[in-house]
């Protein structure tokens, strides 16, 4: 009995853990839009690069 307590709460602490993780990436927070930034200029770099180099 006590080996299935302990793998009931694993998953349940598995479970939990995966829906935290899930529900707290629904909005972008400052570090994600200046990431999203910063992918975006180097995309255009890239593509400006590439056009200059053709």
């Amino acid at each position: 009995m006590q080996f299935f307590s302990r793998k009931l709460l694993a998953l349940l602490l598995v479970g939990s853990f995966g829906l935290f993780a899930l529900s707290a990436c629904e909005q972008d927070g400052p570090a994600e839009e200046l990431g999203e930034k910063v992918d975006e200029a180097a995309a255009d770099a890239k593509r400006k690069l590439d056009d200059a180099t053709d």
